[in-house]
Order: structure tokens, then C-alpha cells, then sequence
């Protein structure tokens, strides 16, 4: 059967007429005892209800899927945006998803739909998300041309970063690896640069995919939540760069670092210190830059900091 998110079934009773000849007062009982309960059967839950939490349903936004049926599942999936989201389960009766909206995504509404397994017997529902329209500003940098129009000679390491990136991306641990809420990586303020259109030296070029921190060259990066480093080395755009999966395909990137703490196939947990603040890679100053990947979606960092950090 397939319900909207949260309505209850409806009912409809018919037959319901004055009493005539031959109806008894046992009759009447029976219309009244039945009366009293249609706004009981009015409420009964739908066996699969959706919540949504978001800082906002734009693009480069987080979107926290909290799924609860009526009786212990065997499995629940999810779709949206013509892909399958990552999903948890917290308790019995109780899932989790983490949905990302790309910074590519046009407004408009899109369809979240929900499968609850029970053996063989399958619940549904959708769940709509208005994406509405989000202006980026546009930045001027100045850098070193190396890092606009690569030379020749380095362009077979950047598309073999790049893929490897792409990898690390789509290849998040299917489970959460991390316990307990985000913390900021470095007590300085971000400038909210995530999804500025970029122009280098005059020349357009990918939207900045992150959140830049103001901070000191040699500041402790901390690891926002627990997960395990999947890479520990210089990139060409990036510099010194950690990625750690947390896992349910949420990934970070911290780069430009002055140096590097952990080493690939390392488990961290949140606060622990994975580097330092420095300016290697592409940079006009030394910064620490978080760029965060949700089931590969390019979202802001700040808003997993709104609605998975400590309250």
C-alpha cells in the first residue's frame, strides 16, 4: 500500500440512517459505540512516517531523513535525485539518511520515496523537498598561474587525483563511523565561501566546492567526527590534504596543511588532531579549507556543523 508521508489511512463508513422500524436499542448501541471510535481509527499512524531536517533546502545543503514505522523493519531504502541515499538503522523502529543537495541542483520540487520491507510485504512513501534558489557571489583571486593553466608535464597526476577523488567519494563506508555530535576542525570563524564562483587570474573557473577558516598558519586541524583516513598527501590542487570517511558516504577533505598527523587507514575520533593550518597547494594565503561530500553531493561543511553538531 502506498501512503503519503505522515497522513493516516482514511475511513469512510456508510449505511448510517435514522433508526427505522424493527431497529432495537441494542441497534443504536452499535451506532454509537461505532461513532466513538471513527476519530480513534481517524489517527492511527501511517506504518511510515517522515522527518526532515535541514538549515535550509537549497543547494549545498544537508538534509536529515529520520524514518519511523509502526513495526520493526527488515530493510528501508530511499531514493532522491535519481540516486539511492545511504541509510542507517538507530533502532527497531527507527532509520536514518543523509541526503545531499548538490550545488548543480535547479530549483523545483523533487520526490524523497521511502521502501519499508517486511518480509515480503513492502510500505511506502514519498516525502516532497522544495529546493529553492540560492545567489553564490563571485570572487576574484589572484595566484600563481601554475595552478590556472597547469603545464603539460602535471597533467596526468591531476586526472589521476581527480579519479582518485571521485573513488574516495563513492566508495563511502556503507555504515556510520562516527559516534556523537560534529565539532568544528579549528575554533576561527569560516567565511561561508562554500559555492562562490571562482575566477583565477581573470579566468572562470569550478565553483569553490568548500568552507574557508580564517586561520593561522600552524593552527591543530581537528577531525570533525570519528572515521577512518582514507588519504594523507600532497595534491597538486590541494596541497598537504587528509580525507577522512565518516562513512553513510559522508567525506571530508581538509587541505592546504602545513603538515599532516595520521597516515592512511588510520581511525580518528572527533577532535582528534589530523594536521595543521598552512598555505600549500593552490592559495593566496595560509587557511584551513573543509570540503565535505555527501553520497558525492558538494555541500557546505557548515551545514552538517547545523544539524549534526553539538547542540
Amino acid at each position: 500500500m502506498y501512503y503519503a508521508a505522515g497522513a493516516p489511512p482514511f475511513f469512510r463508513v456508510r449505511g448510517l440512517r435514522r433508526p427505522g422500524p424493527g431497529r432495537t436499542v441494542a441497534d443504536m448501541g452499535f451506532l454509537i459505540v461505532l461513532l466513538v471510535l471513527l476519530p480513534q481509527a481517524a489517527v492511527t499512524p501511517a506504518p511510515v512516517a517522515i522527518e526532515v531536517e535541514a538549515r535550509a533546502l537549497q543547494p549545498g545543503e544537508l538534509v536529515v531523513l529520520d524514518i519511523s514505522t509502526t513495526s520493526p523493519a527488515d530493510g528501508v531504502t530511499v531514493r532522491a535525485f535519481d540516486r539511492a541515499v545511504p541509510v542507517a538503522r538507530r533502532d527497531p523502529n527507527r532509520w536514518q539518511a543523509f541526503l545531499g543537495i548538490d550545488l548543480d541542483v535547479a530549483p523545483g520540487r523533487y520526490a524523497v520515496q521511502v521502501e519499508v520491507a517486511h518480509g515480503e510485504a513492502r510500505d511506502r512513501a514519498t516525502q516532497a523537498l522544495d529546493v529553492v534558489a540560492k545567489a553564490f557571489r563571485t570572487r576574484q583571486l589572484t595566484v600563481d598561474n601554475a595552478f590556472v593553466n597547469p603545464p603539460a608535464a602535471v597533467q596526468k597526476r591531476i586526472a589521476d587525483e581527480a579519479a582518485e577523488l571521485s573513488r574516495i567519494w563513492r566508495d563511502s563506508a556503507p555504515e556510520p563511523l562516527w559516534r556523537g555530535p560534529f565539532v568544528r576542525p579549528v575554533p576561527q570563524k569560516a567565511n561561508s565561501a562554500f559555492g562562490s564562483r571562482s575566477i583565477f587570474n581573470g579566468q572562470p573557473r569550478n565553483p569553490h566546492g568548500g568552507a574557508d577558516f580564517l586561520s593561522p598558519a600552524g593552527t591543530p586541524v581537528k577531525a570533525p567526527g570519528g572515521g577512518r583516513v582514507v588519504l594523507a598527501r600532497d595534491l597538486y590542487y590541494t596541497g598537504n590534504s587528509v580525507v577522512i570517511d565518516h562513512g553513510m558516504g559522508l567525506v571530508s577533505l581538509f587541505a592546504h596543511l602545513s603538515a599532516i598527523d595520521v597516515e592512511p587507514g588510520q581511525t580518528v575520533s572527533a577532535g582528534q588532531v589530523v594536521g595543521q593550518v598552512g598555505a600549500t597547494g593552490r592559495v593566496t594565503g595560509a587557511h584551513l579549507h573543509w570540503t565535505l561530500r555527501a553520497d558525492g553531493a558538494r555541500i557546505d561543511p557548515l551545514s552538517l556543523l547545523a544539524v549534526l553538531g553539538a547542540r
